[in-house]
């Protein structure tokens, strides 16, 4: 396995991953009695019955040990699968879901994602770290027991670098940062503005790229501070004026889309206008 790049799109490609799905006949790896049997990255807390637990990936993307060796193929840049992927199981409880927790449970959940977050910005090797939750089948989730997943790469991947580069532009320009002007402008208009708890919005942005997609982001500026190294540095001297810290959810609702996910041009079927009204009427309780 390798990561190879695209010359043309300056994407970053894992290839030679063999796709797996949990296997539902077998018991789950994550319940309470089977998982203490694994190694364990983080457990929270650390002393009693556990609440939340970091695993290793068991067939992670990316392997911790080793350099990347980058090395040229003629015109072609490859090289290892160098960075990390773990498994953070969100609760000890195999038939709850992130959302039927409590706010004291998922703040322990948020915790835990911060706390890997710093301590994977320690090694030199990693230019940015994820935080994604794959939930349901369409969705590719591997296990029905709760979680999400943690990766830190070499590489900064292409959408983020284009979210970095726009930002910046658009603060050179008008020195504001692009995602607060989103924030007012929804704020004033008020129809893709599905829910506000405190200081966060809930909304579904204008150019939604699929039905229902959500971005939650603080009402006030709030950046998320990042390490001045490798691919990110020449963004960080605006960083904190011209990025905002927000969470994007992407339901996958159908099968087929015509979407054209390679060329990133994408078609969605619902108005985001549409799917904010739909998504206000919902009952939250439900």
């Amino acid at each position: 396995m390798e990561i190879r790049r695209d010359p043309i799109t300056q994407s970053w490609v894992v290839v030679g991953q063999q796709e797996s799905s949990g296997d539902s006949a077998q018991p789950c790896p994550f319940d309470p009695g089977t998982i203490e049997k694994r190694p364990s990255i983080l457990t929270w807390p650390a002393e009693g019955p556990w609440q939340v637990r970091v695993l290793p990936h068991p067939d992670p993307l990316y392997r911790i040990e080793g350099d990347p060796g980058r090395a040229a193929e003629g015109m072609y840049d490859k090289m290892g699968a160098i960075g990390a992927h773990e498994v953070v199981v969100e609760t000890p409880h195999h038939d709850k879901n992130l959302s039927q927790l409590n706010d004291e449970e998922i703040e322990r959940v948020l915790w835990v994602w911060a706390s890997r977050i710093a301590d994977l910005k320690k090694d030199p090797r990693f230019k940015y770290v994820a935080v994604f939750k794959n939930q349901g089948p369409l969705a590719g989730d591997e296990w029905s027991h709760a979680h999400s997943q943690i990766t830190a790469t070499v590489f900064v991947p292409r959408r983020v670098k284009y979210e970095l580069n726009s930002a910046s532009e658009w603060f050179r320009e008008r020195e504001r940062c692009i995602f607060c002007d989103v924030v007012r402008q929804d704020e004033k208009q008020g129809k893709r503005i599905v829910d506000v708890q405190g200081d966060y919005y809930a909304l579904c942005p204008y150019s939604s790229r699929v039905p229902y997609e959500l971005w939650i982001l603080h009402r006030r500026h709030n950046h998320h501070t990042l390490s001045k190294k490798g691919e990110l540095a020449g963004y960080w001297k605006t960083l904190s004026d011209d990025f905002h810290w927000h969470i994007e959810i992407l339901p996958i609702l159908e099968k087929r889309s015509k979407s054209y996910s390679i060329k990133e041009v994408y078609f969605n079927s619902l108005l985001p206008e549409q799917a904010a009204e739909q998504l206000r009427a919902l009952d939250p309780n439900t």
